[in-house]
């Protein structure tokens, strides 16, 4: 039996990730900071789904929360707390939790968990097409995406011979974030003539999990918008 561990996968991309493992008959576990969204979602999900409280902004906490998880086959790792911050209305608390999340819980949450991946166990994290296309109030975004990336090359070192591969999602037109936005902006920069969509998200991430040559490599979904 395949367990996948989807962080973050009760809210956006996550879920949808965590639904299309349901379907295929893995075990899932996917977590929330709160205990009770965590639940609520895992049984929503059906299957073999299961929820767990995990907040990757207290990374001192990740070790006992993950302490009832065996065996892990594929880990997807795509919670983010980065709302917009400006440099104006700087906030110092946002910057620190949204780094705090995207660097050092993901980091703790490898860790954690590197001793209980099986053999062909395989690793995807989470960052943003922000890294190579910066908007206003994108700082903290653009920059913890960068470390995405370079987390991605040096996990693939430390966890060898596991694979750690990252995946930048550009604009994702039917996600919860911007689906009540059908004309985006984007929409008209992007070669494809369409945005990526979550089934695109979705697909990609079991790509970097299956794929036995892919290690340590950064996915852009974009449609092609960096070639504009």
């Amino acid at each position: 039996m395949t367990t996948s561990v989807i962080v973050g996968g009760s809210r956006g991309l996550g879920r949808f990730i965590a639904e299309r493992f349901v379907e295929r008959g893995d075990d899932v576990i996917v977590t929330s900071r709160s205990a009770e969204q965590a639940n609520k979602v895992a049984t929503e999900l059906g299957g073999r789904a299961r929820g767990l409280p995990l907040d990757l902004s207290q990374p001192t906490s990740i070790a006992d929360a993950l302490a009832d998880i065996a065996d892990v086959d594929n880990l997807v790792i795509t919670a983010t707390a980065s709302p917009p911050n400006t440099l104006r209305d700087f906030s110092i608390s946002d910057a620190i939790t949204a780094v705090t999340v995207k660097l050092v819980g993901y980091t703790e949450t490898v860790r954690v968990l590197h001793d209980r991946l099986t053999e062909n166990a395989a690793v995807v994290i989470f960052g943003g097409v922000a890294i190579d296309r910066p908007y206003p109030g994108s700082t903290m975004v653009t920059a913890h995406n960068g470390g995405i990336s370079a987390l991605a090359r040096t996990l693939a070192i430390e966890i060898a011979p596991h694979r750690v591969n990252a995946i930048h999602p550009g604009i994702v037109g039917d996600s919860p974030r911007w689906r009540d936005l059908p004309d985006h902006p984007a929409l008209s920069r992007t070669p494809t003539g369409r945005l990526a969509t979550m089934a695109d998200v979705a697909d990609a991430t079991e790509f970097l999990l299956r794929n036995a040559a892919i290690n340590a490599q950064d996915l852009n979904l974009s449609g092609g918008v960096l070639a504009t």
